[in-house]
Order: structure tokens, then sequence, then C-alpha cells
């Protein structure tokens, strides 16, 4: 996926879970957040940004942000974009066997992001956004997501209902060791996890091609699912 109209900026403070101030042409804006998580680990003072310029007058701002530098690292924070990215790897192909691909599909009591088929083989998917990084070691969540953990449940049980599930997590920055669930953050979602594989969910984990306007899947991640001390 590419960005639009995107330009540098640089991290004051974050007031709240949806908005940051930064400095824009030497001059401080209101800046909107494009992710609900904790990134506190990202979003430090003096951090450079990559934000979107956009001039609809009915926004409350001009500005939102799509990725920051972490040392020498790019990480994409725009939590709109890991779904916008596995849309457009399914439709290349990437997943074989796959004849249908419909986003945004109910089951039960959630909505998956998205409904695929294998011919007669229906299937769901789920998709999370990871930007939490430490060593080369990436985590999710960052804060707990019992939503997550409804969604891992659910999966388990389209299984048991017949239908092929997968879990696809984007790592929105390339380069990493492997992944792990963040279980001293919140414990029950790895062990969703877990119980999700044990039950035949596949779980897909790839990193991202990532500069300041664009946005790719890159290669499979190794997923480890045991504590680390």
């Amino acid at each position: 996926m590419k960005y639009e109209n995107i330009i540098s900026a640089t991290f004051l403070s974050r007031p709240n879970r949806f908005s940051a101030h930064i400095i824009v042409n030497n001059k401080e804006e209101v800046c909107h957040v494009k992710n609900t998580g904790r990134c506190k680990e990202l979003l430090l003072p003096g951090s450079t940004l990559y934000v979107q310029t956009n001039d609809n007058p009915k926004r409350k701002t001009n500005f939102d942000l799509i990725a920051v530098e972490k040392g020498s690292m790019l990480i994409n924070m725009d939590s709109q974009a890991p779904n916008k990215v596995v849309g457009e790897w399914l439709a290349a192909g990437n997943l074989p066997g796959v004849t249908l691909i419909k986003p945004e599909c109910k089951y039960d009591n959630s909505r998956f992001d998205f409904y695929l088929e294998f011919g007669k083989q229906k299937a769901f998917m789920e998709v999370k956004g990871v930007t939490l990084e430490e060593n080369g070691v990436v985590r999710f969540p960052d804060a707990p997501t019992e939503r997550g953990v409804k969604h891992l449940h659910e999966l388990s049980r389209c299984t048991k209902e017949n239908y092929k599930a997968f879990l696809f997590l984007v790592i929105q920055m390339q380069g990493v060791k492997y992944f792990e669930p963040n279980w001293k953050t919140h414990a029950a979602f790895r062990e969703a996890l877990i119980k999700a594989q044990e039950a035949g969910v596949t779980i897909l984990a790839y990193d991202c091609r990532v500069s300041k306007d664009t946005l790719e899947i890159n290669h499979p991640v190794e997923v480890q699912l045991k504590e680390t001390p």
C-alpha cells in the first residue's frame, strides 16, 4: 500500500490515545494518532515521525501519524494498514488455493477481518498489527486485549465447525528475530493463542517492508509460544 502527502515531523507529547503534539515546519501542531495502543517505547520526545497531511475542513487536525523512527528501524504505526496490506497480499495469490476473498464478515458474535474460500472449504481470518519490539523480538499485545482473546476463542470454535481459521500477525517493521505473545502483559492472550493453535488455527506472522510512504508484506517470521525468561 502507498500513502500520499507524507512529510516528516518531530514528536512532542501524547495527551490522549487519539492525538499527539508534533512539530511540523517549526510550528507546533496536533496530529491524529491512528493507533490506540500504548506505544510508549515508540513515541518518545524528539522522535522523528512521518505524518500524512490532508486539507479536509471537517477534520479537527490536518495530520495523521503513519510511521516513527526507532533507532535504525522504521515502524509503521497505522492500525488500519494491516488489513489493507493483507488484502493486497491475498489478492496477489500468496495464500495458495484461495478462490474467494471477502473482507469484514460476521461469525456468531464476532466480526472477522476476512472470509475466505478454498474451493468448497470455507475459512475465516483475523488480522493483528504488531508494533512492539525489543532487541529484535516482537510481541503482541502491548496492552491487555479482551477483544483479542475473544477473537482467538471464536477462531478455535470455527475449526470445530469445519472452517479453516487463520490468525495473521502483521509485523509493521522489518529485520526482527521472532514473534512471541506478550505473556507478561496479558497471559490470557498467550493461553488463548496456544489453545487456538492446538485447535487447528493456522498462525501466520510476516514482517513488512516499510518506508515513510509505503507498507508491504515481506517475509515469514518465526512464532514462539513458550515463555521466555
